[in-house]
């Protein structure tokens, strides 16, 4: 995985959609990526445990919470 060099602000609790993590140049304004990696790369992370589980709040809504993300930031950059 790249190193992560966002300085972007993340509330201290609460959750986090897909392409708030890995961000979305195609949306108007482009989303800028948390943890630079493609979709599948996420998912498969996800599944092999490299990166945190998902919450299903509907049928069609994933999200990840955001201390789980905050915490997958700073082991990556404590570990360099």
């Amino acid at each position: 995985m790249k190193p992560i060099t966002s300085k972007i602000l993340l509330p201290e609790t609460g959750f986090l959609r897909l392409s708030s993590i890995i961000g979305d140049r195609k949306s108007d304004p482009p989303i800028p990526a948390l943890i630079p990696v493609s979709r599948s790369t996420w998912l498969a992370g996800v599944k092999s445990g490299r990166f945190p589980k998902s919450i299903k709040l509907g049928p069609r809504i994933t999200v990840w919470r955001v201390e789980d993300i905050r915490s997958l930031i700073h082991e990556s950059q404590v570990s360099g």
